[in-house]
């Protein structure tokens, strides 16, 4: 992979959809900008739910009942899906039929027919990535928005979704019967060394008054996978560095919340679309373990300049875990 540019492309905005309302706009290197636009009073919220494709089995479509609930309440901007989006190895090809009855036929709701925007997850990359990223999906249903890595903004949130399935040694070293499609990421060392520069740079560069990075793997967990170590070593620091406040993640099938009590980024895992782990855990410092629960639902956040409102929901709508923050505005020069 070639190292990223340093220079700027040209000024343009493709309209993806009137409708939907976000816009491509160039990037330095090799992230991709979005740009989506908040509510009339300065605020916006959205859901995410992750690990989820299973035709509707193990609960999908009760969470994904539950999700247009909510979506509908807090009249949702977006919706982000952080991978393992259809199991058990992705997609086939852009007319495996995966795709329509996992994710078009189950999120049926009003209020989820909005913009997804997505990550890849391990699952995934068993399948043809290529796929899940093509165009033609977006053809077949508009909502939907995949990618390896790139940035959100909403005018004073920036999300940097990193593609973090290629970070983890096992799935090279010893990945047993399963195969991976690393088309378009060898050789991995650069690929990994290059995204990093890239998101350290766009962290560098970024103004906003809130920075969530979005992957598919946890830094911090507490459950069946636990932390993942190649990322605590090489992507927290970049993290630590340009104080992002919130890292959101699928992989373990639960919701939880740890609260870094040095950094003080929040760790939220959303992985409980479908299957869920039940009674898989390790015990953490209960100050910084606030919430943890080994069944299916998803998450809300609700966003302004000055606050963030986090909820956990279960698979029958019930809140299982509300978090909130508050900064100050900037004084204006």
């Amino acid at each position: 992979m070639a190292s990223p540019s340093k220079k700027p492309l040209l000024s343009f905005c493709l309209i993806i959809s009137s409708t939907l309302g976000f816009c491509l706009l160039p990037a330095f290197a090799e992230l991709q900008l979005f740009e989506h636009p908040i509510k009339a009073d300065g605020s916006f919220s959205f859901l995410v739910v992750g690990d989820w494709g299973r035709r509707g089995s193990y609960n999908q479509s009760q969470v994904a009942f539950q999700m247009g609930k909510v979506g509908e309440k807090l009249d949702v901007d977006f919706i982000i899906s952080v991978g393992d989006n259809f199991y058990d190895s992705g997609l086939t090809g852009i007319d495996d039929q995966a795709f329509d009855e996992s994710f078009t036929k189950i999120y049926t709701a009003p209020s989820l027919q909005k913009q997804w925007y997505s990550v890849l997850g391990n699952h995934d990359y068993r399948g043809d990535v290529e796929a899940q990223m093509s165009s033609v999906l977006r053809k077949l249903d508009s909502r939907w928005l995949c990618l390896r890595s790139f940035i959100l903004n909403t005018e004073f949130v920036e999300f940097f979704f990193v593609d973090t399935t290629p970070f983890v040694d096992k799935y090279f070293i010893n990945p047993k019967d399963d195969t991976y499609d690393w088309s378009g990421v060898l050789p991995r060392e650069n690929y990994i060394s290059n995204l990093i520069k890239e998101v350290d740079s766009a962290l560098k560069d970024s103004t906003a008054k809130w920075k969530i990075v979005v992957g598919h793997h946890a830094i911090r967990s507490i459950g069946r996978h636990g932390d993942s170590k190649e990322l605590k070593d090489q992507l927290l620091p970049v993290l630590e560095e340009n104080n992002v406040d919130i890292y959101i993640n699928g992989h373990d099938h639960c919701l939880q919340h740890i609260s870094d009590k040095h950094s003080g980024i929040q760790f939220l895992t959303s992985g409980a679309g479908s299957k869920a782990w039940r009674g898989i855990f390790q015990w953490l410092d209960p100050k910084e373990m606030k919430f943890y629960y080994d069944g299916q639902g998803f998450m809300s956040a609700e966003i302004t300049r000055t606050e963030v409102n986090i909820v956990f929901y279960d698979v029958f709508g019930h809140v299982l875990h509300k978090w909130g923050i508050s900064k100050q505005l900037d004084s204006e020069i």
